[in-house]
């Protein structure tokens, strides 16, 4: 699910380069840009669309470059039933949180913080989106310039990491563990130190210029699209949908834990009746005149009433009686009551 937020697409769908022997996948470094282009690419569910030639351009400065040469039809026109289909930027981190009932279960939480979705309909032939980096709270090295930043993150100073954050970065894991977001309740320095922001920090991309290079076209159009919002998407309802499915299989894995611990007890409560009755039995063999040897033997098992009873019934007593001047035999069965 971490793929699914992480990405930097010109023009993401289901491509395929081995359809045709004319698609290429190239890219170039000259160690302050990175250019990588998709030429003469199909779709591997509907090759006769045609190609697309695109490619994307990732300056050390932070700014990034979307450049489309050939796109056959509208993007919001491609099918997203093999493949997603999605044009812009998108970033994402994993925190892992130990839980304290059970030692060797942790959860995994995904945290998406920024997104840029450009609009599909602006993306044709020989256009090209330029975004520019704006101020993160990562540019800040000290305090006072921290907590008086007036930029669109809520930034805020942890000493213990000396570190300016809005908490939600790639770092996030480490201000968590360090009890940052208590110590930047009060949003107070207590040196006042100068402002130091630092150019290459900037990562987040805010501003979007789409530019028209048609040749027929007598002007650029330009446009600015919105700031990333945080409208559920289906990748979205995935993420969720899988962190609650972790949060499920620890609530079973916590209802189970009663049910052990029944039945260790148990199982130790059988043992320690055993042992006694073991015990017992050996002190009545070598002690047989003690009091304890003689009680069992007087309430021995042979002597309780009922078993008297069940012998009894079970072999019933005859007793032969020879009347007088008679010659037939009788047999009178007694029985105990």
């Amino acid at each position: 699910m971490l793929t699914a937020t992480q990405y930097i697409a010109p023009l993401m769908a289901n491509f395929d380069p081995s359809v045709s022997r004319n698609s290429t996948v190239i890219y170039f470094d000259n160690g302050t840009a990175l250019v990588v282009q998709w030429d003469h690419v199909h779709l591997q569910d509907n090759y006769n669309l045609g190609s697309f030639t695109f490619q994307a351009t990732l300056h050390d400065t932070g700014r990034i470059v979307f450049a489309y040469k050939e796109i056959p039809i509208e993007v919001s026109q491609i099918s997203s039933v093999n493949h997603p289909v999605k044009v812009g930027l998108s970033d994402a981190f994993v925190v892992v949180h130990k839980i304290q009932q059970i030692p060797n279960v942790r959860r995994r939480t995904i945290y998406e913080y920024h997104r840029v979705e450009l609009t599909k309909t602006k993306i044709t032939n020989s256009t090209a989106v330029e975004m520019m980096p704006l101020a993160t709270c990562l540019q800040f090295t000290s305090c006072s310039s921290c907590i008086s930043s007036h930029i669109n993150f809520n930034c805020s100073w942890c000493n213990r990491l000396n570190r300016c954050s809005s908490g939600f970065d790639r770092h996030r894991q480490d201000w968590v563990d360090n009890s940052c977001p208590e110590e930047t309740k009060d949003k107070m320095c207590d040196i006042t130190d100068a402002t130091d922001v630092d150019p290459d920090t900037s990562t987040t991309v805010a501003k979007t210029t789409f530019r028209s290079d048609e040749p027929t076209a007598g002007r650029d159009t330009a446009s600015t699209s919105q700031p990333p919002t945080s409208v559920p998407t289906e990748d979205d309802t995935k993420i969720a949908l899988h962190l609650r499915d972790n949060q499920d299989a620890v609530d079973r894995k916590s209802g189970t834990h009663p049910l052990h611990t029944g039945l260790i007890l148990g199982i130790l409560l059988v043992t320690l009746v055993l042992v006694a009755g073991v015990l017992i039995t050996v002190y009545i063999y070598h002690h047989p005149t003690s009091t304890a040897s003689l009680f069992l033997i007087e309430r021995r098992p042979s002597r309780w009433p009922a078993m008297k009873f069940r012998r009894g019934s079970g072999h019933p007593a005859y007793a032969e009686v020879e009347p007088v001047g008679q010659e037939k035999e009788v047999f009178i069965e007694s029985e105990q009551c």
